[in-house]
This record gives C-alpha cells, structure tokens and sequence, in this order.
C-alpha cells in the first residue's frame, strides 16, 4: 500500500510540476479580418476562430497539460494555414480562394478536426451554417448572360477568343523544364494522355483537364482505382475562362499544370502520391522548396478513402463507394458510330445558361501536327480521315468541390468527320434519352459544322 501512495504522491506532484512547462500561445490584436457579412462573421467566431485567428480561445480543460501541447500545436499550425484575423490584408482572389477552401473542408467532414468536435461540440457547423457559407460565396452569379442556346448553332467564336492566349515568348521546351523542388520531373508528354474528367471551377473561374496516363486510364476504365495502382499518373491543366460575344464561356489563358504520380513505396511520406505544379507561361516549379508538398497534402487529405483523388474519373465500371466514378457522364450508347470518350481532348466550354458543358474530341488523325502550342489565329486544320466528336453534358456540382462543376447526363454528341484539308464531308447528331441520330437541315448542318471546326485547341504554353 505504501508503495501505491507513494506512486499516487509522484504522479500528483508530476503533474503540478508538468503545469508549469506553458509555452505561450501568441494573441494579436486582429489587424485585417477577413470582409464577410455579420452572419457569416458569427458562424467563422463559433466554429472556426478557435484555431484560426489571433485571439485565444481556451476552455478551461484545454489549459490542463498534456493536452494544452496539444491545443498549442493545432492552434499555431491552423494560424499558419488560415488566418481571420490576417486574411483581409490578401488580395480579393486570395481572400475568395481561402474561404472556399474552408467551406470544402467543413462539407468534407475535416474541419474542425473531429477530435477538436469531441470536446468541443458546440463548434460543430449545423447544415444550416453550411447553407449560409455557401450562399454567401455564391459562385455562380458572375456566368454571362445572353441566350446562348440559340446562338450555339450559328457563329463560330471570334478570333479574339479562338486566338488564346497571344503571347511573343517562343513555346517554352518541355524537356527543358525544372523538376519539382521535391524532385518530381516534369513530364513531358502529358499532352498525349487521354482525359478523365473535366472541371468547371465557378470559385476561381477555370477550366480543368484532367489527363490520366496509361496506366492510369487503364486502371479508371477496369474500376481499379481504390487504390491507384503504382505509376498511375494525372495531369491537371488548368486555363482562365473567357467569355465568348456568342454567351459561351471558353478557356482562355493557360495558369497551370499540376501533376500526381503513385508510387506508394517512394513517396510514402506524401501520402503514396508525388506532387508537383508548375505555373505560367515558363512552366516555373510552385512554391520555394519541398515543403511546398504539405500544402498539397493536407488539402488532398479530405479525399484519403478515394486514395486522395478529389476528381471522379468518367467510366462505366462500377466501382463500390460513394461518388468515386462517374458513371452518369460515360454512359454513351455502343450504338454510336464511334466513342469519343476513348479519344483525346481539344478544347472545352461551358453554356452558362443552359448549363451544360461540351468537350471537343479528336481521333488520332486529328490530333496529329494539331497546334495546341501554336500562337498563330485563326481556325486550325485537320488532316484527312480526321474525326472530331464534340459531347455535350448538362452539369452538376462537383460531390468532392463546392464551386466546381463536372459533366453529368450525356445531352448529345456530333460528329464531324474531314475528307481533304478542313472539307467536312459528313454532320451527324445524336441526342436525346436513347441518342437516336436527328434529322438536321443542311443550313443547321453548315452551321454547326463551321463551328465545331472553328474551335481553336486549348492552348499550351
């Protein structure tokens, strides 16, 4: 018995003692908070300014060591992700990135970190919270107006928009560009790599390819994806969106290239994955050194039971889980002439007012001496035999992304098919609930031919 006292004694004077090891946790006065409506400003108090401001906010049971350490670190390691009490002093696109990124987290479920929720459930947002963040951001509300359905099937965009991104700088070589600052290498054929899913981001207005390579597209199309097999490798390139004078929105100019290379045993300490982005017209690595690698890591880290993929990728297999493929976009008829969806990508655009989406694709003889990096105007030119396949999907929000918008239901897809030099020697349409071909005027017929041939290929730098 005295021995247990004794240890009882120790452990009771330990703890006393352990009290006075009380690093400081910081506490600023706010000196630019972020610009939000009041009601907006109440949900960030309640449920996020704990860990992500300069006050300090401790119930008297996070001041108990051990776990006051604990506190301290996610405080000081939130301060340093997301700042309230800093974030007005960004730039308005910063500040607007920052809040989204909050609202993902909160509707993925990691934010606030559910041990904090444990002891603190009061911090927990309500759906009607979510509801009010979301509708504060509205990301939507800045589409271009016009009836752009109509006007779909009559002018080609102009040349200010088929133009792209004009630039005097020489193509930027590819093999020439620098590797990740965590060592990752820029590869260089990325542009041949077939497509997986596209992306309408109504948060920062971008458009998104999102390329797989072999293996990667091989392992989407079989619904061996959870996980990703090893030397699975995605390219995300994203372009600024250009209003068309027709109401179309098309991609402009070229932001970004990301890429995420799977090698479970090499980049075990990122999450199995290789991350690397590259940005602007001289493709120059992102961030200052490796630690850049975090930002990716922890933004991915929402998506750990999809293997930290936030995109779902376009496929008929089917796949247990919720919201991992997309089946409702891939599901195209075998009774169409051709299947696009195999093919590569040209370019992209988005009806705003119907919304819908629509993806240019190119058999192999099209895609051939394409100019995707060419700086020249006008219409480009396809080689004989060329096929091109432009597939029109209404859209839905993106499950993973609020903000972003993927394809859906399949609405249509056409097909233009080149004999000599840009002759279209054939227009075929199939739409509706069972894609049976339509019946078209030889007036809608040149029409519709003339723009999907007008349709410049989203540029690279």
């Amino acid at each position: 018995m005295k021995i247990y006292r004794n240890l009882a004694i120790a452990g009771v004077v330990a703890f006393a003692l352990l009290q006075l090891i009380r690093p400081s946790i910081p506490v600023k006065q706010a000196t630019a908070e972020v610009g939000v409506p009041p009601q907006v400003r109440h949900i960030l108090e309640k449920d996020c300014y704990s860990c992500h401001s300069d006050e300090r906010r401790l119930s008297w049971f996070d001041r108990i060591e051990p776990g006051y350490w604990l506190v301290r670190y996610d405080i000081l390691t939130g301060r340093k992700h997301l700042d309230f009490s800093t974030l007005g002093s960004k730039p308005p696109a910063a500040q607007k990135a920052a809040l989204y990124e909050a609202v993902n987290m909160i509707q993925l479920g990691a934010m606030p970190l559910p041990r904090f929720l444990k002891l603190h459930p009061e911090a927990r947002v309500t759906p009607e919270e979510l509801a009010i963040l979301k509708s504060s951001l509205a990301p939507w509300t800045g589409a271009a107006n016009g009836s752009s359905a109509a006007q779909l099937a009559g002018n080609p965009p102009s040349a200010s928009i088929r133009s792209n991104t004009a630039s005097t700088l020489p193509p930027v070589s590819f093999q020439m560009v620098k590797p990740e600052f965590n060592g990752l290498p820029f590869d260089a054929g990325f542009e041949n790599w077939k497509p997986l899913s596209f992306s309408d981001r109504g948060d920062n207005n971008t458009f998104r390819f999102i390329l797989g390579n072999e293996i990667a597209v091989r392992a989407a199309q079989s619904g061996h994806i959870t996980p990703w097999p090893d030397g699975s490798r995605f390219a995300k390139i994203a372009w600024q969106q250009k209003a068309g004078p027709d109401g179309l929105i098309y991609p402009g100019d070229f932001v970004q290239v990301e890429f995420m290379m799977k090698d479970a045993r090499q980049y075990r300490i990122t999450d199995g994955w290789g991350w690397g982005r590259w940005r602007g017209l001289d493709l120059k690595p992102y961030g200052n050194d490796e630690r850049f690698a975090k930002e990716c890591t922890s933004c991915h880290a929402p998506m750990q039971g999809n293997d930290y993929v936030y995109t779902p990728p376009m496929t008929t297999a089917r796949v247990t889980g919720q919201e991992i493929v997309n089946n409702q976009a891939a599901a195209l008829p075998a009774s169409l002439p051709y299947q696009p969806i195999d093919w590569n990508a040209i370019t992209m655009y988005v009806d705003p007012n119907a919304r819908t989406m629509s993806t240019l694709y190119g058999n192999s003889t099209a895609m051939q001496g394409l100019q995707v990096r060419s700086k020249a105007s006008g219409s480009p030119v396809y080689a004989p035999g060329s096929i091109l396949a432009l597939v029109t999907w209404v859209q839905r929000d993106d499950p993973h992304w609020f903000g972003a918008r993927i394809p859906a239901v399949p609405q249509s897809v056409e097909f233009v098919q080149v004999a000599t030099g840009e002759l279209p020697i054939e227009y075929r349409r199939f739409s509706g609930r069972a894609f049976t071909e339509d019946d078209v005027t030889r007036a809608e017929m040149a029409r519709r031919m003339r723009f999907i041939l007008s349709l410049n290929p989203a540029p690279l730098p």
